[in-house]
Order: structure tokens, then sequence, then C-alpha cells
């Protein structure tokens, strides 16, 4: 009776051993697997980790953000003091615009008055010429009065146009917020220049009234 139940379990275990022989082996983790279905495997979450504790195999880790992106949200995050502290900056220098407003219309002005009182005296040029050698002290007559009359209209003209060009420039200027005093005082000097020396002209024509100006020449 124990040879025989002894026979039958060395029976038993010699079939076990049979069929482990015959039974493959289990391959190690990626044996089998391709290089493409083991990268896909890797990027694939843990299934049995996620259901060991209980969270979901779908979940993504969430990255860190990268240097860059938490300076621009730090940046949108932050308060709006500075921009307030800017916009005040930028609004403090109305002041001294304000005083350059004044100054070149002022000069404006000015010039606007010493052009509609030159107009008498451009326009009559004998009186024109008789003012000014009476200044220089020079006992002289024009021989020609009449020549000297466009030449004193030509001069008038010039001093309004000119007046008109240096009025539109400054508020072209002044709108644009730029300085703008110095405008008026070059324009009145240059279109004074410039009609001073067409009122000129006669003069040097006239060669006894030349003579007795250039006599007065230290």
């Amino acid at each position: 009776m124990s040879d025989d139940t002894t026979r039958a379990e060395s029976t038993d275990a010699e079939a076990a051993r049979a069929d482990d022989a015959a039974r493959p082996s289990r391959p190690q983790y990626g044996e089998y697997a391709t290089p493409e279905e083991q990268r896909a495997r890797i990027r694939q979450p843990d299934v049995t980790r996620a259901l060991d504790t209980g969270a979901s195999a779908t979940e993504q880790p969430v990255a860190a953000p990268a240097f860059g992106e938490a300076n621009a949200h730090l940046a949108h995050a932050a308060p709006s003091h500075p921009a307030r502290e800017t916009s005040v900056t930028a609004a403090a220098p109305p002041r001294p615009r304000m005083v350059d407003r004044i100054v070149t219309f002022a000069l404006l002005a000015y010039g606007l008055v010493n052009v509609v009182s030159s107009f008498p005296t451009f326009l009559d040029y004998s009186l024109y010429a008789d003012t000014m050698f009476a200044l220089l002290g020079v006992d002289v007559e024009l021989a020609d009065p009449a020549a000297g009359r466009p030449w004193g209209i030509a001069a008038a003209l010039v001093l309004a146009i000119g007046w008109l060009v240096t009025a539109a420039f400054s508020w072209w200027s002044v709108r644009r917020g730029r300085l703008s005093w110095w405008i008026p005082l070059v324009g009145g000097i240059v279109f004074t220049l410039v009609a001073g020396t067409l009122m000129v002209v006669p003069l040097m024509n006239d060669p006894a009234a030349w003579e007795a100006l250039v006599g007065t020449l230290p």
C-alpha cells in the first residue's frame, strides 16, 4: 500500500516536471516587445501603481513651469503700482511745456505788432529814407524817392509772409509737445534781415545817398 502511494506521488511529480518543461519560460520585461511597443509602454501611465494608490490611471503629472513662464506669470500677477508711477512721472513735465507755450505765443504776438507797425514806413519809402538819414545824421535827399516804393512793398510782404510761416511752424511744434520758443525768435531775425536788405537796395542804387551813408562809417 505504501509502495503504491509512493509510486503514485513520484508519478505525479514527474508529470508536473514534464508539464513545467513543456511550458515555455516566462519572458522578462520587454523581452518579446518591439522597440515601438516598449516606447509606447513607457509613455503610458503605470496602471498598477494607479490602482494601488487609488489615483486615476489617466492622470498626468503636472510639469513645473519653465523659468520664463514663471517670470511671465509673476509679471502679469504683479501689482500695477509701477505703471501708475510711470504714468505719474510721464505726466509731470506739463509745467515746462506750459511755460514754453506762453513764451512762444508772446514772441509771436510781439512779432505781429512789429510787422503791422512797419507797414506804414515800408510802404512810404521816402519816409523810411528820411528817418534813416535823420538817425545817422546825414544831410542828403534821394534822387528818385518813387524808385524805392516797390522795394518797400516787397519788404512788407516778406515780413507778413515770414510771420505767417513762423506762426504756422510754431503752432505745429507746440501741438506735438516740442520745445518751440526758439522758432519765433529765429523766424523774426531771419525775415527781418531779409526785409532790411530789400530796403537798403534803393539806397545803394542812389550814388549820392550811398556815398553819404558810407561816409558815416568809422
